[in-house]
């Protein structure tokens, strides 16, 4: 008979065709129009029928052995229908421009309500008898159950009969309770949580028109009334209850991979209770397993290997970056149904239907932002250290000025921006900002990334010749780091480093090592603007000359080289007496060759000589 059982889940179908076709906004006009395209698309599936045209044709009554899961869908989705137009009409009956109307409304209201129910119960009618014949497990059994008795408690709150109205709800949330504790998987859990939070407040409403003193407490009161009324509501409840033990056990062997483990936030859980979040936390946490055992490969070959360590870090780390990609896409997928989810509790303009005092869809929410941030800026990091370890000089004997890809450090600022942007996004979370410590090491990163991303970015302006500027960067670094010291000196424990994972390990050895590396950064910068142009803002080295103290002080200071040698504390070169060399004669000085006679002036006398005496001539 096994193999012959029918895989009807009425809760879980009616939870996803609610959600996807408009109850999610409570646009119950929509999931009615749904519900009634799906009936008559079963009906031809199925050939029931009711004949063509103005013949109507009586459908023969069903019997167990032909009972398909299409069968069962369709009266499902009679009831779906019905009670989504009762729904709608009593919507419309509350707007002010069909005031006149009102009361026919709500009583074409009840009669959809009513012919929902009877729906309802034929459903269980035949559910009971595939049962009985063990061509339905209990756990659908207990479903269709309590579907049935979600409705039938509902109309009879609406029509004002609280006590059997209570009484039913109560025994739904305590067969929703029995689901909860004993599913096989995290979805399953999940999904009786959210029809059990749904008729919470309903249980309440019913307690506190009756007059109950704890009208609040609805887990005691359905503890109370369950006890006393499940065996007259539900025939056979406690075998229905003990087979579905006996199934669970069964079936819980095989579906351990499906469990989502339990989500911890300051050392209390995070409730999931919707579904959907289930299915793609489970994504997540797949993600994160595979993230480990990328990590261990990659530590084991780094110890073993130590010979090789450049090639196999830089592939370890290449590895690693690509291993989050999918974790943050789950991530990135269970924000949105998340964001989702708070949207529609916004726009339908309903509370938290979960219990007082517990984390709302809202808490939920921003727990899985504050997890996609941190992967965000973990993966952002281990960039950053694959860019940096790729292009890390090798060690040599002879220091050399160290030469860099002029691209490296403009892709390490971008990426400092990047996590500097996911740290502020994350300083603005309510959790975050419920958290003093949370807060105050959030803000340390965030005040030491932007100490670094002023050194990197000094070392742009530094391959362009900007030293002002890049020495104005130092100093904002070295201001940044001063704040970050202040700040992690606020708290005793860092609640980033000690937690899971840690995303963002900060120690004071790296703040010690940052400050070394800006001082060293800040002199170099000095001595390189310096030897550039003299230090001027404005001057360029075209145009700049050297000082005129350096043309003449040798010119006029005599340099005692020994004397500053011996201070220096080095020998002091042996003095060289040069030896005079006998320059050698040419040719052309060894031949003695005569004077030549100066030419003798004739004399002159008379009147001739005696006016050039005058004239000074001679």
């Amino acid at each position: 008979m096994s193999e012959n059982k029918l895989s009807f889940r009425a809760l879980q179908l009616a939870n996803e065709q609610r959600t996807a076709y408009g109850l999610r906004y409570n646009d119950f006009t929509r999931y009615r129009k749904h519900c009634a395209n799906r009936t008559h698309r079963l009906r031809s599936t199925l050939k029931t029928t009711h004949g063509k045209g103005r013949e109507f044709k009586k459908l023969p009554p069903l019997s167990t052995d032909s009972i398909k899961d299409g069968h069962l869908e369709l009266l499902l989705f009679e009831s779906e229908r019905a009670w989504a137009y009762s729904q709608d009409l009593v919507t419309q009956s509350l707007q002010p421009a069909n005031e006149d109307q009102a009361g026919s409304l709500r009583h074409s209201a009840t009669g959809r309500f009513r012919r929902a129910v009877h729906w309802s119960t034929q459903l269980l009618s035949h559910c009971q008898s595939l049962y009985a014949s063990s061509y339905l497990s209990a756990e659908g059994l207990m479903q269709i159950t309590i579907y049935t008795l979600i409705l039938n408690g509902r109309f009879l709150r609406y029509r004002d009969n609280f006590e059997d109205a209570v009484i039913q709800l109560s025994v739904a949330r305590h067969l929703l309770d029995e689901l909860a504790d004993r599913a096989a998987t995290s979805r399953d859990q999940a999904l009786a949580t959210v029809f059990a939070d749904e008729i919470g407040p309903e249980i309440r409403y019913c307690a506190h028109e009756l007059g109950r003193e704890r009208a609040y407490d609805v887990d005691a009161i359905a503890a109370e009334l369950s006890g006393k009324h499940r065996g007259e509501i539900v025939e056979g409840c406690d075998a229905l209850i003990l087979k579905f033990r006996q199934e669970g056990e069964v079936a819980g062997k095989g579906e351990g991979r499906k469990k989502l483990t339990t989500l911890m936030w300051e050392g209390q859980p995070v409730p999931v209770r919707n579904p959907e979040l289930v299915d793609v936390l489970l994504r997540v946490q797949e993600a994160e397993a595979k993230i480990t055992q990328s990590r261990e490969p990659v530590r084991a070959e780094g110890v073993s290997d130590k010979g090789r360590k450049g090639k196999s870090g830089s592939h370890g780390s290449k590895k690693g970056v690509a291993a989050y990609d999918a974790i943050l896409l789950a991530l990135s997928d269970a924000e949105e149904v998340a964001r989702k989810l708070v949207e529609a509790q916004q726009n339908s303009g309903s509370s938290s239907t979960s219990a007082a005092g517990t984390r709302d869809i809202h808490f939920v929410h921003a727990y899985i932002v504050y997890q996609l941030l941190s992967r965000r800026i973990q993966r952002d990091l281990l960039l950053v250290s694959a860019l940096l370890s790729s292009h890390r000089p090798q060690a040599s004997a002879k220091p050399k000025k160290e030469h860099v890809d002029a691209r490296l450090y403009p892709a390490v600022v971008k990426l400092l921006d990047t996590v500097i942007q996911g740290l502020a996004q994350m300083r603005n979370l309510s959790i975050v900002d419920e958290s003093p410590d949370l807060a105050s090491a959030v803000e340390a990163r965030l005040t030491f990334t932007k100490a670094r991303r002023c050194s990197y970015l000094s070392q742009c302006y530094v391959a362009v010749k900007k030293y002002a500027e890049a020495l104005s960067l130092i100093q904002h670094a070295t201001i940044y780091l001063r704040e970050t010291r202040s700040t992690l000196s606020i708290f005793s424990e860092d609640p980033i480093s000690s937690g899971s994972p840690a995303y963002y390990p900060l120690t004071s050895s790296d703040l010690d090592i940052l400050e070394s590396t800006i001082t060293q950064d800040g002199l170099t910068i000095k001595n390189e603007w310096f030897a550039y142009n003299g230090g001027s803002i404005d001057a360029d080295n075209k145009t700049y000359k050297k000082p005129l103290f350096f043309d003449i002080a040798l010119n006029y200071v005599q340099l005692d080289m020994d004397r500053l040698q011996e201070r220096a504390g080095k020998a002091s070169a042996p003095v060289l007496v040069p030896v005079q060399a006998v320059p050698a004669k040419s040719r052309l000085e060894e031949v003695a060759r005569p004077n030549t006679p100066e030419p003798q002036v004739p004399a002159r006398g008379g009147l001739t000589s005696l006016l050039e005496g005058w004239w000074g001539r001679k």
